[in-house]
């Protein structure tokens, strides 16, 4: 348990550990991290009344996951950022040991969060049958502030076949009844999403569940539906695939179902699942609508019980990725860097295909590709293409990191985001996507193919 009182009281801890955060050289400049500690999942991503707000999952005390709460970043423009005070402490009997993932929904000028709440039991047990309970719990907020927790489920009111697992709420509005989406494990060890239905945001009934018929993992991450462009998109993270050499390397999986759904014959049909990144570290994304009816994407630059791992000597972990704008085009999601980030660029550089670039934080474009190549990205990093496959290689500097492969039948243009210790690329305009920390000394970049164009980039500004 993590209240109030004992994080105020640690606070000649976390000036210590935040003063070591500082001096580390890897730290990032494009990418909210956290002041000390541990970042995983980002929650509750929303704007309202002019800002930004994006949520996470945060263990301030411990870079290596300690008690879990939430925590809070405001923007105005996803260009500067204001590190505001963690936002929900585990200070109840109903979240005890973790305030776990969950969403925003904003309704009559207020902010309706949901999470879950995670209870673990002393004694022998797997906690998976028996010794947790995943209790969904609502706070009615202005993003700061709450009154009170209110239990809105608990595990007496999810079906009967269900495990202990069922978790990361997500809301999605309809004809106007507001259908909740949970991530659930069966006893079968069969991962669905569990749909429940509301009134009035306070009492939900068990209402339909959306699962594939055939075995795709005993675990459903973090679900989240949306509509984009006329079609319906289940993003979630199933647990528990088959790895293959150009699909599922990872240990969990971030992907999407397009989803045709009717909510109120409680009918759907289920399109291929498709992954979402490729790279190393990238899962438990979640998406919001803006303003500008922008669909935003946000995940965790990270991989729960992966095999690799990132230097912690400086008292933090993990971060967020770039935002990315979705839309959905010839059958596929595409994901873009935000517009936002082009007004980073400090200048343009012509980087001459034989020639290197040795800077840290910088985005790299190339348009109208053909045919194979290599692209040196740091000294022991590099991108190649050859017969329809894309690798990226990793040397020693991505401590354990190794290969991650695609099939893709042409590329036409790369975009690359380098940050001290992460690359984001974007293949063909946000047609795939690969993610990863990567710690290099030496920051080369080159290729004996293609002119580049190169933007140094200005870093975000955090208050």
């Amino acid at each position: 348990m993590l209240d109030k009182k004992i994080y105020q009281e640690a606070s000649q801890k976390r000036k210590e550990m935040k003063e070591r955060v500082s001096t580390d050289p890897f730290l990032l400049d494009l990418h909210v991290y956290p002041e000390t500690g541990w970042l995983n999942d980002p929650n509750g991503l929303c704007y309202y009344e002019g800002l930004y707000h994006l949520y996470f999952q945060y263990s301030p005390l411990d870079a290596k996951r300690g008690d879990i709460i939430w925590g809070h970043v405001s923007s105005p423009d996803f260009l500067t950022y204001k590190s505001e005070e963690p936002f929900i402490f585990t200070d109840s009997p109903l979240d005890k040991d973790g305030a776990y993932s969950g969403s925003a929904f904003i309704k009559d000028g207020k902010i309706n969060f949901f999470y879950t709440g995670n209870v673990k039991y002393e004694g022998d047990y797997d906690y998976i049958i028996a010794g947790r309970d995943h209790n969904t719990i609502k706070i009615i907020s202005d993003g700061y502030d709450y009154d009170t927790k209110i239990l809105v489920m608990d595990h007496d009111d999810y079906p009967a076949d269900m495990t202990r697992h069922i978790r990361d709420p997500k809301i999605y509005e309809k004809d106007g009844a507001y259908y909740m989406f949970l991530g659930a494990r069966a006893f079968s060890n069969k991962g669905m999403v569990l749909i429940f239905k509301s009134q009035d945001l306070t009492k939900f009934t068990y209402h339909m569940r959306v699962e594939t018929p055939y075995d795709f993992g005993y675990m459903w991450e973090c679900p989240d539906y949306f509509e984009i462009d006329g079609q319906g998109i289940l993003i979630c993270c199933p647990q528990g695939l088959e790895s293959g050499e150009y699909r599922f390397q990872n240990i969990y999986q971030a992907g999407y179902f397009p989803l045709d759904i009717d909510l109120k014959n409680k009918t759907y049909k289920l399109g291929d699942f498709v992954e979402l990144d490729y790279g190393f570290d990238f899962y438990a994304p979640q998406t919001f609508e803006d303003p500008a009816k922008r669909r935003i994407l946000i995940g965790w630059m990270g991989m729960p019980d992966a095999d690799y791992t990132n230097p912690i000597g400086y008292d933090w972990q993990h971060a967020l990725t770039i935002p990315r704008v979705l839309t959905y085009e010839n059958g596929k999601v595409y994901q873009r860097p935000i517009e936002e980030y082009q007004r980073l660029r400090d200048r343009k550089i012509s980087l001459e295909k034989g020639t290197a670039y040795d800077g840290k934080v910088f985005e790299a474009v190339v348009k109208n590709m053909r045919g194979d190549f290599a692209v040196n990205i740091r000294e022991d990093v590099t991108l190649t293409y050859e017969n329809g496959v894309l690798i990226l290689d990793m040397g020693t500097s991505s401590y354990g990191r190794k290969l991650r492969k695609i099939k893709i039948d042409h590329i036409e243009k790369l975009q690359i985001f380098s940050d001290k210790s992460s690359l984001e690329i974007f293949i063909n305009g946000g047609e795939k996507v690969m993610t990863t920390r990567v710690y290099s000394d030496k920051y080369v970049f080159s290729t004996n193919d293609f002119d580049f164009k190169i933007y140094p980039l200005r870093p975000l500004i955090f208050q």
